[in-house]
């Protein structure tokens, strides 16, 4: 490369360093609207988020109708938006689940792609992971498989030969493609616009694919702004490539004050990141001017969760549910990514059963919502609700302990659980961090020194979800905790 095409893109291009809570996207939002004052159109900007959450939240932040800002959306709806789809030509979580009982493979989704807002393929079948993941790299599906990153009990080379082949079998019988095949006909095309910049957040998130996008991109844009932060990549098991961020070309700015995570939620980030082998960008940050606390518990008796806000935090999804079990057995309010601990519909019923009760009087969707649980019965005003309705006693008890606590069961808990992937952007006063790691975890990441660099970041990740409190909750078994 010659020295002036390297100065060309050390003043065209401009990548964002962003630790946890340096107001990353408070910056890019920043800079768009400079462009817009300097006479730039809306439709000349390209944003690009990571999530479609990020992509509203953008979009919001403007100030303007979603129509006068097209290009505020992920790469993927880019896509989709550029080649004219319907969502009747995209793959869906049932076709993967009709095919798998096709071949005879289980196949289920834990958010139906979109409740985490990730384009990542979430089903549980390793399979279909590894051909995804495959295809995020841009690389054949025996490469990947010869990588040998996989539970070899798991995943053998014949079957998993065999549902590729029929995968794209069956796409092209049904005439529907998945989000990277929109990639793949989109740098296929010339329907990419010009654009006077592009922005491009969580960048260290991009695969290989995502890559080959973005360098069509950078052909059709002025200026191109890179953000996000190596330390937080934790999508390298989808085929994320952190290394092409940090390598990169640009010019390079960090961001050095934290607006979210206190002096001992910083000072316990640095264990996990200081374990890091590979490829990191040294960086530093100043915390906010609050101590804050950072204490290991070995019950969740020992911290006050009947007042404050909370978010506790597992690597696995049975160490959630198990702590799940654990908050209702303790009669607590909690929220999920799947919703409210307690049953919606027995709670609604129950205040509507209880006002007609009192006043005699209901709509026709509060009668509704108590007959599904009084089905046949007569109703008896003289019987409060727990002894009339037809529900699981183990609810129903729950229920009236919840009620009878004074919680605000309309309003978000105060408690929220989750997935530290799925946790990702989030954050809280109070973090509980479950430090249980799990067997199959630790056989995972014993394969290479690449996915135990991303497992540091995996916690680094959950630690500075932590505004003021971290809270590590030891593990039952020593031998399955991740050590700081």
């Amino acid at each position: 490369m010659g020295v002036a095409t390297w100065k060309d893109i050390l003043k065209n291009t401009i990548k964002i360093y962003g630790p946890p809570g340096t107001g990353k996207t408070f910056r890019l939002i920043r800079r768009v609207k400079a462009y817009v004052r300097t006479g730039t159109p809306l439709h000349k900007i390209g944003y690009f988020a990571f999530t479609k959450k990020a992509a509203a939240e953008a979009r919001k932040r403007i100030g303007v109708s979603d129509k006068e800002v097209p290009y505020f959306q992920t790469l993927h709806a880019f896509c989709y938006h550029l080649l004219g789809l319907k969502e009747e030509d995209i793959i869906q979580p049932y076709h993967y689940e009709d095919l798998g009982k096709k071949l005879n493979v289980r196949v289920s989704f834990v958010d139906k792609y979109n409740e985490e807002e990730s384009h990542f393929l979430t089903c549980n079948n390793p399979y279909f992971q590894m051909i995804q993941k495959a295809i995020n790299k841009d690389i054949p599906v025996r490469e990947e498989f010869n990588l040998n990153e996989h539970d070899r009990r798991e995943v053998n080379w014949d079957t998993l030969n065999h549902i590729s082949i029929n995968l794209e079998s069956y796409k092209k019988n049904n005439q529907i493609i998945d989000f990277n095949d929109m990639i793949k006909l989109v740098l296929k095309s010339d329907k990419i616009p010009q654009f006077k910049a592009i922005f491009i957040d969580e960048a260290q998130d991009l695969s290989p694919l995502q890559w080959k996008l973005y360098d069509k991109l950078k052909e059709h844009a002025e200026h191109i702004y890179l953000a996000g932060d190596d330390d937080q990549a934790i999508f390298a098991w989808a085929g994320a490539d952190v290394n092409r961020f940090i390598n990169e070309p640009a010019k390079e700015r960090v961001l050095r004050y934290s607006r979210r995570v206190s002096q001992a939620v910083q000072m316990q980030s640095n264990f996990p990141i200081s374990k890091i082998m590979g490829l990191r960008k040294t960086k530093e940050y100043l915390p906010r001017k609050y101590l804050g606390h950072s204490y290991y518990i070995t019950d969740l008796n020992h911290v006050d969760l009947h007042k404050g806000k909370w978010l506790i935090l597992t690597r696995t999804k049975s160490n959630l549910l198990q702590i799940m079990k654990d908050l209702k057995k303790k009669n607590l309010y909690f929220q999920t990514n799947k919703g409210k601990s307690y049953k919606v519909s027995l709670y609604k019923a129950a205040e509507a059963y209880t006002k007609w009760c009192m006043e005699g009087m209901l709509d026709e969707k509060e009668v509704a919502e108590v007959r599904d649980y009084i089905p046949s019965a007569s109703w008896n005003a003289k019987v409060p609700w727990y002894d009339m309705f037809s529900e699981d006693q183990k609810e129903i008890l729950y229920l009236r302990n919840l009620i009878a606590s004074g919680e605000k069961l309309n309003e978000p808990a105060r408690i929220w659980l989750s997935t530290i992937h799925a946790a990702k952007g989030g954050e809280e006063d109070n973090v509980i961090l479950s430090m249980h790691q799990g067997s199959k975890v630790q056989k995972g990441i014993s394969l290479s020194v690449d996915k135990q660099d991303e497992e540091h970041r995996v916690w680094y990740v959950g630690i500075t979800r932590a505004r003021n409190n971290l809270y590590k909750f030891k593990s039952k078994k020593k031998i399955k905790e991740y050590t700081i």
